[in-house]
């Protein structure tokens, strides 16, 4: 195995422990927002994993959710959410994980995402495909909108921004089979990719919370773009995912709906 993916692996395991051995227990929870927390497992799984990375490869950037990024130019990167799923894990509701991907000269080449209570490693390295459990996946072969089972999610700033996803969510109730909200991008764009999902979008996400798995699902044989359907970037906010085979259709619902709110 390529040395930086099997790294990354080894640092997602690492987080990994320290989120199964506080699971359900009391913890110190803190608020960022009015909806928006940190718990003292995310803190205790990002110090880990800066101190693995800076141990193996000092000379790299490193981004991750809970600390200020300074996004240092043409550096190789680290991005990394070392607990995706906070508000979750605060509720021991079991979907959550951490997600690691590595930058190099502005391409994605390596993701690794590992939920350690269901025991699932996703990875996946640029140009040699994507992997659940060391099984090779690609996404599903669902061709029609209504037969698909999407997911998403809402931005903490729903209650005061107009553009929350509320309306997406609304018109793809009636336009897909069914939807799912569980509070995890990064395992949503792994699901996809194993294809327990067919469609994927929102909105207002970051960089951690979408590289590695949007490596995955293209390493799968999915599509990723923003809602106009053109090339999808980590740094932009705005992602739609799918088999390909449904993609157009969600495009289409994602711009009748910029079109009625005048963006």
């Amino acid at each position: 195995m390529d040395k930086i993916l099997e790294f990354a692996i080894r640092c997602a395991k690492e987080s990994g422990k320290i989120q199964k051995r506080y699971f359900g227990k009391k913890i110190g929870i803190h608020h960022k927002g009015a909806i928006n927390l940190v718990t003292d497992v995310d803190m205790a799984c990002q110090e880990v994993i800066i101190e693995m990375i800076n141990k193996e490869f000092p000379g790299d950037e490193i981004i991750s959710e809970e600390k200020k990024n300074d996004f240092e130019g043409d550096k190789n990167r680290w991005i990394v959410d070392p607990l995706d799923g906070t508000t979750n894990y605060a509720h021991s509701y079991p979907f959550f994980c951490t997600s690691i991907a590595y930058e190099e000269k502005g391409v994605v080449t390596v993701g690794a995402v590992y939920n350690p209570i269901f025991k699932e490693l996703f990875y996946a390295k640029k140009g040699e495909g994507a992997f659940f459990n060391n099984k090779r996946i690609k996404v599903s072969e669902i061709s029609i909108l209504k037969e698909a089972l999407l997911s998403t999610g809402f931005p903490y700033d729903l209650p005061t921004s107009k553009n929350n996803n509320i309306d997406n969510f609304i018109s793809f109730i009636f336009e897909a089979q069914a939807i799912r909200r569980d509070g995890s991008a990064a395992l949503n764009l792994c699901y996809l990719a194993c294809g327990r999902f067919d469609g994927f979008w929102e909105i207002k996400l970051n960089p951690w919370d979408m590289a590695a798995g949007f490596l995955i699902v293209e390493e799968a044989g999915g599509t990723i773009t923003d809602f106009q359907g053109d090339k999808f970037s980590i740094y932009n906010s705005e992602i739609v995912a799918s088999n390909g085979l449904i993609h157009q259709d969600m495009i289409r619902v994602l711009q009748m709906n910029k079109t009625k709110r005048g963006l």
